[in-house]
């Protein structure tokens, strides 16, 4: 989608908010018009140059569009020259202030109302813009996530859209505003003096060709600029998750080096973009003084030698030519952070435009649990074509069967478990449940019938309730608890201070690791699925808590198809079958006793972990 598409995507369910600031602005500029016009009597009577007006016949329209300025001015003048020999020339001044003061204020009323309403629409696109990212990132596939770094993620949501806000949104209201501003001062100037106009005006497109020069080497700056924000917040975000690794190995050095070089490289690129962005003002102020020095010039001329032009229509003149000069800065300096705003609406478009692999089919099939098996026919899968992960696997998972798949790291056993729950999608073959392809069924239910637990507890800071809660959250407190109670986490839950309502930190850091394992555990337990999948669920553990884990997940898969990825095999020797996997394939496969007397791969694994 290109970018000024995007926008008008997002602007639609704001379009209120835009006709009314247009309306407001529309009466701001017929008001400015007006004020700046009652000045024209108001210096006629100051400076006497006002001649008198024969009141004896009121003008008449010709009914001529042509004659319509003209016969508007015979008759305002004509009312000010009643009301003067009515009341005299100081009561009329003191009432044309009047009515010229009321005018400010109304046309200020109307200005403040037309930013006010566009503030609205461009905060509703930004807010409707983030949660557009927030939505992709949910339903992004695991993929973009192993080849994007997080804190250029972070860099996007926050910092791009906020540009896109500061640089595009933001420049919206001047250039909503300035074109009417701009249109009818221009409309007055003519019915002022078109000649004088003519020549003003002769200024404006060199002044235009220079601000955009300035406009589009600015959009490359602002690119990396962004992008190298985008590396410093992934720096940071490594940072903060390492401590303990950069303390270790004295490797503050060495990070501080590349956050300095980072910060370097985006200071450059700032300094390059702020540098292009405050030309454009004082190139557009010093344009515009030498355009009023040379209508000073050309209408002194009119003045002196010709008689052409009265000098209270002069001043009227420059006030009104100031009107346009300030929205033509605004304008010029809208179109500079509009391409600021480009390069990084670009990368929040990328986002938003990736394509997802992982996709649901139109008329996706309904599915609601798992009748028969699951089955792996002929798999092949690969991240890159130079480097196969797995090729003809083939293996069938019966219902409520636990099945266990052990190797070497590199085997391919958690490939296995991602393409099972859809985080990827096979290349060749097809992994069925009861015959269907998981490509057909409808994702979201699909998943339902699926429950995880790997050797990395993912946990939020959140409660512990909550966190439990997040496997089915309509369930009960005393059902959260029974979860708890079966996955071996109530015991240490209840003797937090605050119980299920202790916040847990961030990532779970107030937890140990067989504490955080068991969290996991009571969640997926919560959530009771038909199919469970344990991706070295005990591994990190020191032995008490891998027995007390273990433990909770023999009763969790009791009566429950699994499939149980391990490398201490000690945890899968009640498993109904282990397959086991070298280079993608499969090698063996049997019962621990079946595998254990065949004296091959399986029996030098556990040879290798020490028990029999």
């Amino acid at each position: 989608m290109k970018p000024l598409q995007r926008i008008l995507h997002f602007a639609k369910p704001h379009q209120k908010h835009l006709y009314l600031s247009i309306f407001f602005n529309i009466l701001y500029s017929v008001l400015n018009i007006f004020s700046v016009a009652t000045m024209l009597p108001i210096l006629g009577l100051m400076f006497g140059t006002m001649e008198r007006i024969d009141t004896t016949k009121e003008p008449v329209y010709s009914r001529k569009f042509a004659d319509f300025f003209d016969h508007a001015k015979d008759w305002v003048y004509y009312k000010i020259q009643l009301s003067i020999d009515n009341y005299g020339a100081v009561k009329v001044l003191a009432m044309l202030c009047a009515i010229t003061a009321f005018a400010f204020l109304l046309r200020n009323i109307f200005r403040y109302l037309g930013a006010f309403l566009l503030v609205n629409y461009r905060v509703g696109i930004t807010k409707d813009l983030r949660t557009a990212m927030y939505d992709k990132f949910l339903k992004l596939p695991v993929s973009f996530f192993t080849e994007k770094r997080k804190g250029d993620m972070m860099s996007r949501i926050s910092n791009d859209i906020s540009a896109v806000e500061g640089g595009i949104m933001g420049a919206l209201v001047d250039v909503v505003n300035s074109p009417f501003m701009i249109i009818s001062s221009l409309i007055t100037l003519f019915i002022l003096s078109p000649k004088l106009t003519m020549f003003s005006l002769l200024v404006f497109p060199v002044m235009g060709w220079l601000i955009s020069a300035v406009g589009k080497s600015l959009k490359k700056q602002a690119t990396s600029a962004q992008e190298e924000l985008g590396n410093l917040f992934s720096l940071v975000d490594e940072t903060l998750k390492s401590s303990k690794v950069i303390k270790i190995f004295n490797a503050d050095k060495i990070l501080k080096n590349r956050f300095n070089t980072t910060t370097d490289n985006w200071r450059r690129h700032a300094i390059g973009m702020s540098q292009r962005r405050e030309m454009a003002s004082p190139m557009s102020e010093f344009l515009g003084s030498v355009t009023i020095l040379l209508i000073t010039w050309f209408a002194g001329v009119q003045i002196l030698n010709e008689k052409s032009m009265d000098p209270e229509t002069f001043l009227v003149f420059i006030a009104m030519f100031f009107q346009i000069l300030e929205p033509a800065k605004k304008l010029s300096n809208a179109f500079s952070s509009i391409q600021g705003g480009l390069a990084s609406l670009d990368r929040v478009s990328e986002v938003l435009d990736y394509d997802i692999k992982v996709e649901q089919v139109p008329n996706p099939k309904p599915i609601s649990d798992l009748k028969e098996k699951i089955e792996f026919k002929n798999i092949g899968f690969h991240y890159d074509p130079d480097n196969v992960i797995l090729k003809d696997f083939s293996l069938t998972i019966p219902k409520g069967k636990t099945v266990a798949l052990v190797g070497q790291s590199g085997s391919g056993k958690t490939t296995v478990a991602n393409l099972l729950a859809r985080f990827y999608d096979v290349k060749e073959g097809e992994i069925l449940i009861d015959g269907t392809n998981i490509k057909e069924l409808h994702l979201e239910q699909y998943r339902h019938l699926l429950g995880m637990v790997t050797q990395e507890s993912v946990l939020f800071n959140d409660s512990v309730y909550n966190n439990i809660l997040m496997g089915r959250p309509d369930a009960s407190k005393e059902e959260v608890i029974a979860a708890s109670k079966i996955a071996n986490a109530d015991l240490f839950i209840s003797q937090f201070p605050e119980g299920y309502d202790t916040n847990i930190g961030d990532d779970g850091g107030k937890l140990s690791g067989g504490q955080k394992q068991r969290v996991s555990i009571a969640r997926a337990v919560l959530k009771n699925p038909p199919i469970m999948i344990l991706d070295e669920a005990t591994s990190a553990l020191d032995t008490e808590s891998e027995r007390l884990v273990q433990d909770a997940l023999e009763h969790m898969m009791e009566n429950r198809t699994s499939l149980v990825i391990a490398h201490r095999l000690s945890t899968i020797q009640k498993a109904d079958l282990i397959v086991v996997m070298e280079r993608g394939n499969i090698v063996e496969q049997g019962t621990h006793s079946e595998l254990f007397d065949k004296n091959g791969v399986y029996r030098k694994l556990v040879d290798l972990q020490n028990f029999g």
